[in-house]
Protein backbone atom coordinates (compact mmCIF):
# COMPACT_ATOMS: atom_id res chain seq x y z
CA UNK A 1 0.00 0.00 0.00
CA UNK A 2 1.82 3.03 -1.29
CA UNK A 3 0.96 6.59 -0.25
CA UNK A 4 -0.73 7.04 -3.64
CA UNK A 5 -2.84 3.91 -3.11
CA UNK A 6 -3.91 5.08 0.34
CA UNK A 7 -4.81 8.49 -1.08
CA UNK A 8 -6.99 6.71 -3.66
CA UNK A 9 -8.70 4.75 -0.88
CA UNK A 10 -9.30 7.91 1.13
CA UNK A 11 -10.81 9.67 -1.89
CA UNK A 12 -13.22 6.80 -2.53
CA UNK A 13 -14.31 6.64 1.09
CA UNK A 14 -14.89 10.38 1.38
CA UNK A 15 -16.96 10.26 -1.81
CA UNK A 16 -18.95 7.21 -0.67
CA UNK A 17 -19.76 8.85 2.67
CA UNK A 18 -21.04 12.06 1.08
CA UNK A 19 -23.87 11.32 1.29
CA UNK A 20 -23.88 7.81 2.68
CA UNK A 21 -26.64 5.41 1.66
CA UNK A 22 -29.51 4.71 4.05
CA UNK A 23 -28.92 0.95 3.79
CA UNK A 24 -25.93 -1.36 4.02
CA UNK A 25 -23.52 -1.15 1.07
CA UNK A 26 -19.92 -1.80 0.18
CA UNK A 27 -18.03 1.49 0.19
CA UNK A 28 -14.83 0.22 -1.40
CA UNK A 29 -14.10 -3.04 -3.21
CA UNK A 30 -10.40 -3.48 -3.76
CA UNK A 31 -10.69 -7.20 -4.44
CA UNK A 32 -11.89 -6.49 -7.97
CA UNK A 33 -8.28 -5.54 -8.77
CA UNK A 34 -9.30 -2.20 -10.28
CA UNK A 35 -7.02 -0.10 -8.05
CA UNK A 36 -3.37 -1.25 -7.85
CA UNK A 37 -2.05 -1.64 -4.33
CA UNK A 38 -5.53 -1.99 -2.80
CA UNK A 39 -6.39 -5.52 -4.00
CA UNK A 40 -6.70 -6.90 -0.49
CA UNK A 41 -8.93 -4.25 1.10
CA UNK A 42 -12.69 -3.90 1.34
CA UNK A 43 -14.73 -1.36 3.30
CA UNK A 44 -18.39 -1.87 4.18
CA UNK A 45 -20.99 0.54 5.48
CA UNK A 46 -22.97 -1.29 8.15
CA UNK A 47 -25.20 1.64 9.06
CA UNK A 48 -23.16 3.36 11.73
CA UNK A 49 -20.40 0.77 11.75
CA UNK A 50 -17.64 0.98 9.14
CA UNK A 51 -15.95 -2.39 8.65
CA UNK A 52 -12.54 -2.44 6.96
CA UNK A 53 -11.31 -5.92 6.01
CA UNK A 54 -7.74 -6.87 5.13
CA UNK A 55 -7.37 -10.12 3.17
CA UNK A 56 -3.55 -10.18 3.13
CA UNK A 57 -1.11 -9.40 5.91
CA UNK A 58 0.41 -5.94 5.33
CA UNK A 59 3.89 -4.86 6.27
CA UNK A 60 4.10 -3.19 9.67
CA UNK A 61 4.69 0.22 8.08
CA UNK A 62 1.76 -0.30 5.71
CA UNK A 63 -0.59 -1.23 8.54
CA UNK A 64 0.50 1.83 10.50
CA UNK A 65 -0.06 4.11 7.50
CA UNK A 66 -3.48 2.57 6.80
CA UNK A 67 -4.54 2.98 10.42
CA UNK A 68 -3.47 6.63 10.43
CA UNK A 69 -5.38 7.23 7.19
CA UNK A 70 -8.52 5.62 8.60
CA UNK A 71 -8.32 7.67 11.78
CA UNK A 72 -7.95 10.81 9.67
CA UNK A 73 -11.13 9.74 7.87
CA UNK A 74 -13.02 9.73 11.19
CA UNK A 75 -12.12 13.41 11.70
CA UNK A 76 -13.52 14.45 8.30
CA UNK A 77 -16.81 16.36 7.83
CA UNK A 78 -18.01 13.47 5.64
CA UNK A 79 -17.60 10.99 8.51
CA UNK A 80 -19.34 13.30 10.96
CA UNK A 81 -22.23 13.89 8.58
CA UNK A 82 -22.68 10.14 8.03
CA UNK A 83 -23.22 9.67 11.80
CA UNK A 84 -20.84 6.72 11.80
CA UNK A 85 -19.87 5.84 15.35
CA UNK A 86 -17.68 2.72 15.09
CA UNK A 87 -14.64 1.84 12.97
CA UNK A 88 -13.54 -1.81 12.85
CA UNK A 89 -10.48 -3.33 11.20
CA UNK A 90 -10.76 -7.06 10.51
CA UNK A 91 -7.64 -9.10 9.78
CA UNK A 92 -9.18 -11.70 7.47
CA UNK A 93 -5.80 -13.26 6.70
CA UNK A 94 -5.48 -14.54 10.28
CA UNK A 95 -6.95 -17.94 11.22
CA UNK A 96 -9.35 -16.33 13.69
CA UNK A 97 -10.04 -13.27 11.49
CA UNK A 98 -9.54 -11.09 14.56
CA UNK A 99 -11.09 -7.63 14.55
CA UNK A 100 -9.72 -4.41 16.06
CA UNK A 101 -11.94 -1.59 17.19
CA UNK A 102 -10.23 1.63 16.08
CA UNK A 103 -13.05 3.95 17.12
CA UNK A 104 -16.10 3.58 19.32
CA UNK A 105 -16.98 0.40 21.21
CA UNK A 106 -16.64 -3.13 19.88
CA UNK A 107 -19.91 -4.37 18.39
CA UNK A 108 -20.47 -8.12 18.46
CA UNK A 109 -23.91 -8.23 16.83
CA UNK A 110 -25.65 -5.64 14.72
CA UNK A 111 -28.82 -5.36 12.66
CA UNK A 112 -28.56 -4.00 9.13
CA UNK A 113 -31.11 -3.41 6.40
CA UNK A 114 -31.11 -4.16 2.70
CA UNK A 115 -34.09 -3.46 0.44
CA UNK A 116 -36.06 -2.67 3.64
CA UNK A 117 -35.38 -6.16 5.05
CA UNK A 118 -33.48 -6.68 8.31
CA UNK A 119 -30.55 -9.03 8.91
CA UNK A 120 -28.41 -9.68 11.97
CA UNK A 121 -24.65 -9.73 11.40
CA UNK A 122 -21.61 -10.53 13.55
CA UNK A 123 -18.37 -8.63 14.01
CA UNK A 124 -15.25 -10.13 15.53
CA UNK A 125 -16.60 -13.65 15.86
CA UNK A 126 -16.51 -15.22 12.42
CA UNK A 127 -14.72 -14.76 9.12
CA UNK A 128 -17.91 -13.57 7.40
CA UNK A 129 -20.38 -11.18 8.99
CA UNK A 130 -23.47 -13.12 7.89
CA UNK A 131 -24.64 -11.42 4.68
CA UNK A 132 -22.75 -11.37 1.38
CA UNK A 133 -23.30 -7.86 0.06
CA UNK A 134 -22.41 -8.67 -3.55
CA UNK A 135 -25.54 -10.86 -3.74
CA UNK A 136 -27.84 -7.86 -3.28
CA UNK A 137 -29.28 -8.04 -6.80
CA UNK A 138 -29.70 -11.81 -6.47
CA UNK A 139 -31.83 -11.40 -3.36
CA UNK A 140 -33.88 -8.70 -5.09
CA UNK A 141 -34.41 -11.01 -8.08
CA UNK A 142 -35.58 -13.85 -5.82
CA UNK A 143 -37.96 -11.51 -4.04
CA UNK A 144 -39.44 -10.40 -7.38
CA UNK A 145 -39.91 -14.00 -8.56
CA UNK A 146 -41.13 -15.70 -5.38
CA UNK A 147 -44.85 -14.96 -5.15
CA UNK A 148 -46.90 -18.13 -4.73
CA UNK A 149 -43.89 -20.40 -5.22
CA UNK A 150 -42.24 -23.24 -3.35
CA UNK A 151 -38.55 -22.42 -3.02
CA UNK A 152 -35.52 -24.59 -2.28
CA UNK A 153 -32.52 -22.69 -0.93
CA UNK A 154 -29.40 -24.89 -1.07
CA UNK A 155 -26.27 -23.95 0.90
CA UNK A 156 -28.58 -21.51 2.66
CA UNK A 157 -26.04 -20.05 5.14
CA UNK A 158 -27.99 -17.43 7.17
CA UNK A 159 -31.00 -17.63 4.84
CA UNK A 160 -30.76 -14.25 3.11
CA UNK A 161 -32.45 -15.67 0.00
CA UNK A 162 -35.16 -17.21 2.18
CA UNK A 163 -35.91 -13.88 3.86
CA UNK A 164 -36.18 -12.24 0.44
CA UNK A 165 -38.40 -15.04 -0.89
CA UNK A 166 -40.86 -14.89 2.01
CA UNK A 167 -40.94 -11.09 1.72
CA UNK A 168 -41.80 -11.60 -1.94
CA UNK A 169 -44.77 -13.83 -1.12
CA UNK A 170 -43.34 -17.35 -1.44
CA UNK A 171 -45.68 -20.09 -0.22
CA UNK A 172 -42.87 -22.03 1.42
CA UNK A 173 -39.07 -22.03 1.54
CA UNK A 174 -36.89 -25.03 2.39
CA UNK A 175 -33.40 -24.02 3.56
CA UNK A 176 -30.61 -26.59 3.66
CA UNK A 177 -27.15 -26.07 5.13
CA UNK A 178 -24.91 -28.37 7.14
CA UNK A 179 -24.05 -25.47 9.51
CA UNK A 180 -26.87 -25.50 12.03
CA UNK A 181 -25.63 -22.33 13.70
CA UNK A 182 -26.03 -20.48 10.39
CA UNK A 183 -29.58 -21.80 10.06
CA UNK A 184 -30.34 -20.62 13.59
CA UNK A 185 -29.27 -17.16 12.50
CA UNK A 186 -31.59 -17.62 9.51
CA UNK A 187 -34.48 -18.17 11.92
CA UNK A 188 -33.52 -14.96 13.70
CA UNK A 189 -33.45 -13.09 10.40
CA UNK A 190 -36.96 -14.25 9.58
CA UNK A 191 -38.18 -13.26 13.04
CA UNK A 192 -36.58 -9.83 12.63
CA UNK A 193 -38.86 -9.31 9.64
CA UNK A 194 -41.99 -10.65 11.32
CA UNK A 195 -42.24 -13.66 9.02
CA UNK A 196 -44.48 -16.67 9.62
CA UNK A 197 -42.01 -19.48 10.37
CA UNK A 198 -44.59 -22.13 9.49
CA UNK A 199 -43.79 -21.19 5.87
CA UNK A 200 -40.06 -21.85 6.34
CA UNK A 201 -38.18 -25.13 6.88
CA UNK A 202 -34.60 -25.48 8.08
CA UNK A 203 -32.66 -28.67 7.30
CA UNK A 204 -29.27 -28.89 9.00
CA UNK A 205 -27.82 -31.66 6.83
CA UNK A 206 -25.11 -32.48 4.34
CA UNK A 207 -26.86 -32.12 0.99
CA UNK A 208 -25.13 -35.10 -0.58
CA UNK A 209 -26.38 -37.38 2.20
CA UNK A 210 -29.87 -35.88 2.35
CA UNK A 211 -31.47 -36.00 -1.09
CA UNK A 212 -34.51 -37.85 0.29
CA UNK A 213 -35.17 -35.04 2.76
CA UNK A 214 -34.83 -32.46 -0.02
CA UNK A 215 -37.18 -34.24 -2.42
CA UNK A 216 -39.79 -34.87 0.27
CA UNK A 217 -40.91 -31.23 0.14
CA UNK A 218 -40.68 -30.92 -3.65
CA UNK A 219 -41.16 -30.32 -6.43
CA UNK A 220 -40.00 -26.70 -6.31
CA UNK A 221 -40.86 -23.74 -8.50
CA UNK A 222 -37.56 -22.01 -7.72
CA UNK A 223 -34.23 -23.50 -6.67
CA UNK A 224 -31.30 -21.41 -5.47
CA UNK A 225 -27.77 -22.86 -5.47
CA UNK A 226 -25.13 -20.70 -3.80
CA UNK A 227 -22.32 -22.96 -2.58
CA UNK A 228 -18.87 -22.02 -1.32
CA UNK A 229 -16.16 -22.34 -3.95
CA UNK A 230 -14.34 -24.69 -1.60
CA UNK A 231 -15.19 -26.03 1.82
CA UNK A 232 -12.91 -28.75 3.11
CA UNK A 233 -14.73 -32.03 3.52
CA UNK A 234 -18.05 -30.83 2.09
CA UNK A 235 -17.82 -29.04 -1.27
CA UNK A 236 -15.41 -28.65 -4.17
CA UNK A 237 -16.76 -26.47 -6.97
CA UNK A 238 -15.12 -28.31 -9.86
CA UNK A 239 -16.40 -31.70 -8.69
CA UNK A 240 -19.53 -31.28 -6.61
CA UNK A 241 -21.49 -28.65 -8.54
CA UNK A 242 -22.21 -31.22 -11.25
CA UNK A 243 -23.67 -33.55 -8.62
CA UNK A 244 -26.20 -30.86 -7.71
CA UNK A 245 -27.01 -29.91 -11.30
CA UNK A 246 -27.89 -33.47 -12.34
CA UNK A 247 -30.57 -33.60 -9.63
CA UNK A 248 -32.37 -30.48 -10.80
CA UNK A 249 -34.76 -32.04 -13.35
CA UNK A 250 -36.32 -34.23 -10.64
CA UNK A 251 -36.58 -31.39 -8.14
CA UNK A 252 -38.08 -28.71 -10.40
CA UNK A 253 -41.63 -28.21 -11.55
CA UNK A 254 -42.00 -28.36 -15.33
CA UNK A 255 -41.77 -24.57 -15.65
CA UNK A 256 -39.46 -23.99 -12.65
CA UNK A 257 -36.45 -21.67 -12.45
CA UNK A 258 -32.94 -22.04 -11.05
CA UNK A 259 -30.60 -19.35 -9.76
CA UNK A 260 -27.13 -20.93 -9.85
CA UNK A 261 -24.30 -18.91 -8.29
CA UNK A 262 -20.54 -19.10 -7.85
CA UNK A 263 -17.88 -16.64 -6.77
CA UNK A 264 -14.55 -18.15 -7.77
CA UNK A 265 -12.67 -15.41 -9.69
CA UNK A 266 -10.81 -18.08 -11.68
CA UNK A 267 -13.99 -19.73 -13.02
CA UNK A 268 -16.21 -18.01 -15.58
CA UNK A 269 -19.95 -18.42 -16.19
CA UNK A 270 -19.34 -20.88 -19.02
CA UNK A 271 -18.57 -23.48 -16.33
CA UNK A 272 -22.18 -23.43 -15.14
CA UNK A 273 -23.68 -23.06 -18.62
CA UNK A 274 -21.75 -26.00 -20.03
CA UNK A 275 -22.25 -28.32 -17.08
CA UNK A 276 -25.96 -27.51 -16.84
CA UNK A 277 -26.35 -28.40 -20.52
CA UNK A 278 -24.72 -31.76 -19.79
CA UNK A 279 -26.26 -32.63 -16.43
CA UNK A 280 -29.71 -31.02 -16.83
CA UNK A 281 -30.35 -30.65 -20.60
CA UNK A 282 -33.99 -29.69 -20.05
CA UNK A 283 -32.83 -26.41 -18.52
CA UNK A 284 -32.08 -23.44 -20.74
CA UNK A 285 -29.83 -20.53 -19.79
CA UNK A 286 -31.78 -17.25 -19.61
CA UNK A 287 -29.56 -14.52 -18.16
CA UNK A 288 -26.71 -13.56 -15.90
CA UNK A 289 -27.76 -11.11 -13.23
CA UNK A 290 -25.72 -7.93 -13.04
CA UNK A 291 -23.52 -7.35 -10.03
CA UNK A 292 -24.06 -4.22 -7.94
CA UNK A 293 -22.03 -1.25 -9.20
CA UNK A 294 -20.15 -0.99 -5.92
CA UNK A 295 -18.39 -4.28 -6.84
CA UNK A 296 -16.32 -3.29 -9.90
CA UNK A 297 -13.97 -5.93 -11.30
CA UNK A 298 -11.09 -5.67 -13.73
CA UNK A 299 -12.36 -8.87 -15.39
CA UNK A 300 -15.98 -9.21 -16.45
CA UNK A 301 -15.96 -12.81 -15.22
CA UNK A 302 -13.87 -12.15 -12.12
CA UNK A 303 -16.62 -11.41 -9.61
CA UNK A 304 -19.87 -13.05 -8.64
CA UNK A 305 -21.65 -15.13 -11.26
CA UNK A 306 -25.42 -15.46 -10.68
CA UNK A 307 -27.08 -17.27 -13.60
CA UNK A 308 -30.77 -17.89 -14.22
CA UNK A 309 -31.92 -21.11 -15.89
CA UNK A 310 -35.47 -22.07 -16.85
CA UNK A 311 -36.98 -25.53 -17.19
CA UNK A 312 -38.07 -26.27 -20.72
CA UNK A 313 -39.92 -29.54 -20.27
CA UNK A 314 -41.34 -32.00 -17.80
CA UNK A 315 -39.12 -33.34 -15.01
CA UNK A 316 -37.48 -36.68 -15.72
CA UNK A 317 -38.80 -39.71 -13.89
CA UNK A 318 -36.47 -41.51 -11.49
CA UNK A 319 -33.03 -40.62 -10.25
CA UNK A 320 -30.09 -40.08 -12.55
Amino acid sequence: MTPDALATLQHHLLTALNPVTDETRRLFHGRGRVWPGLEHITVDWMQGVVLVSLFKEPLSAELSALTQQLMALTRSPEWQKSQAHTLLLQHRYLPDSSTQCLLGEMVDEWVITEHHLRYKVDFGKKQNSGLFLDMRYGREWVRSQARGKRVLNLFAYTCGFSVAAIAGGADHVVNLDMAKAALNRGRENHRLNGHDLSRVSFLGHDLFKSWAKVTRSGPYDLIIIDPPSFQKGSFMLDKDYQRVLRRLPELLTEDGSVLACMNDPAVGPEFLIQHTAIEAPDLRFEQRLENPPEFPDARIDGGLKALVFKAGGKPRAGWA
